[in-house]
C-alpha cells in the first residue's frame, strides 16, 4: 500500500523538473541567435539550429534524472535540429505566418525525432513513439508561440517560452512512458518495502 503512493510523488517530480527544463529554450534562441542571426538562410539555419540543439540537449539531459546519456542525447538533438531547422525553414521559404511556422516545426522535428530516438537508452519503450511525436510536439511548440503574440518575424531559431512550456510539459509525459524514472534510475523494486525500512 505504501508503495504506490511513494510511487506517485516520484513521477510528479520527474515530470516537474522535466518541465522546468523549458528554461533552456529561451537560452538556445538567444545563443543560436548570437552564432547565426536570424533563420533566413541555409547556413544559418544550419549553425543556429545545431546550436540551439546543442543547449537544449544539455539542459535535457541534465534535467532527466541521469535517464538520458549526455554523450548521445547532445550532439543527436544538435544534429536532428541542425538539419530539421535547415529542410524545415528552407521548405517554407523562411516565411514566419503560423501556417509556415507550423510546417517548419513539422519537419524540424521529423528529423529531431529520429535522431533523439536513436539516442535514447536501449531499455527505452517504443522508442518509435518518441519519434512519431516530435514533429507533432515541435509543430505545437511553434504555434503556441505564435499564438502567444511572439514577434515571430524574429526569424528565432527555437519557438519561445509559451512553446516551450507546452512542449516540455507534453513531452515529460511521453518520456515517462517510454523511460520510466525508477526502471533508469536502477531503484530496488517497489514490492520490497521491508528493506527501505531498515
Amino acid at each position: 500500500m505504501p508503495t504506490s503512493g511513494a510511487s506517485r510523488p516520484s513521477i510528479l517530480r520527474t515530470w516537474l523538473l522535466w518541465t522546468a527544463g523549458f528554461l533552456a529554450f529561451p537560452i538556445a534562441g538567444l545563443a543560436g541567435t548570437a552564432a547565426a542571426g536570424r533563420v533566413d538562410s541555409p547556413l544559418s539555419a544550419l549553425i543556429g539550429g545545431a546550436v540551439a540543439g546543442l543547449v537544449i540537449g544539455a539542459g535535457q539531459a541534465l534535467v532527466s534524472r541521469r535517464r538520458l546519456d549526455p554523450r548521445r542525447w547532445v550532439p543527436a538533438t544538435a544534429l536532428g535540429m541542425g538539419v530539421g531547422l535547415l529542410l524545415g525553414a528552407a521548405v517554407v521559404g523562411y516565411r514566419t505566418s503560423l501556417a509556415s511556422l507550423a510546417i517548419m516545426g513539422a519537419i524540424t522535428g521529423v528529423l529531431l525525432g529520429l535522431a533523439q530516438a536513436a539516442a535514447l537508452p536501449r531499455r527505452a519503450r517504443y522508442r518509435w513513439v518518441w519519434a512519431a511525436a516530435m514533429p507533432v510536439l515541435w509543430s505545437a511548440g511553434w504555434t503556441a508561440t505564435t499564438l502567444g503574440g511572439i514577434d515571430v518575424d524574429q526569424q528565432f531559431t527555437v519557438f519561445g517560452a509559451y512553446g516551450a512550456v507546452t512542449f516540455s510539459a507534453l513531452s515529460g509525459l511521453l518520456l515517462h512512458l517510454l523511460l520510466p524514472y525508477r526502471a533508469a534510475a536502477g531503484k530496488r523494486p517497489a514490492h520490497r518495502p521491508v528493506e527501505a525500512t531498515l
